[in-house]
């Protein structure tokens, strides 16, 4: 299975449509059908189903889509690696990162960095723990930025310098806003939202046996989601501080939990992984700037 081909059978995923996909890849349509007959053939599989005006992608098809796509980029991150190896003045930087204020303080050190490397040029993923780790156990990625104690058998690591702080987020006008901090009496019965790692990992950290008695109403990986179907009224939502607009103008407020629930953010990258020059000299640089 050729690199090539893979980028063949991803252009007609998304074409959906042959003659497309061959203009686009500068292919006659023959020589376009012949590969990806192969491609079936070698992997005993039909990929596509086809329509009168249109191709759709079999099951099998989906499932070779989502490989491929990782495979290609795999290819790619390689071969830019390799073309920058010499240069001394910029290259690729592959980042994963979790939702926190403190981002601000990488994105500082990047364009600090960027200073000195003019060429660099970075690629930023957001997700929770399992999508960006995800993607940097099969090397798509270069770091990631966990909000949560990282596995310290797979992953060198880096604590940012400051921790993030628990609170609920809510409409101003709601009686709750009233107190300095929200307790666990608090949200009895109350509808929450919340991302499902944190639910089943920091919350209980607070709350202990108590959890039984919380009520988790919808559960968003993206807090600013989670704080629009606040902000109509449908439930509370817990984050951390500093990720959502609770200026007098958005008619949210944050009130921080009682006692205090923190998380620390760290910068982690594979055990033994080959780090490309540029990625190296990205590490050295956000150390200094950790520590200054």
């Amino acid at each position: 299975m050729e690199i090539r081909t893979l980028r063949y059978f991803l252009a007609v995923a998304r074409e959906e449509n042959m003659t497309r996909a061959a203009e686009q890849l500068h292919l006659t349509q023959p020589t376009l059908s012949k590969a990806l007959k192969a491609l079936e053939e070698e992997l005993g599989k039909k990929l596509f189903t086809r329509h009168s005006f249109s191709i759709r992608l079999t099951d099998e098809g989906v499932l070779l889509r989502s490989r491929a796509e990782d495979l290609v980029s795999m290819a790619d991150k390689i071969t830019r690696e390799f073309v920058t190896l010499d240069d001394i003045t910029g290259g690729d930087i592959y980042l994963g990162l979790a939702e926190s204020y403190q981002i601000r303080t990488l994105a500082r050190a990047i364009k600090e960095f960027r200073g000195q490397y003019p060429d660099l040029r970075y690629h930023i993923t957001s997700g929770d723990t399992e999508q960006v780790t995800e993607k940097l156990d099969q090397g798509l990625l270069d770091y990631s930025v966990l909000a949560e104690m990282p596995d310290a058998a797979k992953y060198d690591s880096l604590v940012f310098p400051q921790a993030d702080v628990w609170g609920l987020v809510f409409p101003a006008d709601d009686p709750l806003a009233a107190k300095k901090a929200v307790t666990v009496d608090d949200l009895m019965g109350l509808p929450l939202f919340c991302s499902e790692q944190s639910w089943q990992k920091d919350i209980p950290r607070w709350c202990g046996d108590r959890m039984r008695d919380l009520r988790l109403e919808g559960s968003f990986r993206l807090s600013y989601n989670g704080s629009m179907f606040a902000r109509e009224g449908l439930g509370y939502l817990l984050t951390f501080d500093r990720l959502i607009d609770t200026s007098p103008a958005s008619g949210l407020v944050f009130r921080p939990l009682s006692p205090k629930l923190e998380n620390r953010l760290y910068l982690i990258w594979k055990k033994y992984q080959s780090l490309s020059p540029i990625a190296e000299r990205f590490l050295e640089h956000v150390k200094a700037s950790f520590t200054a």
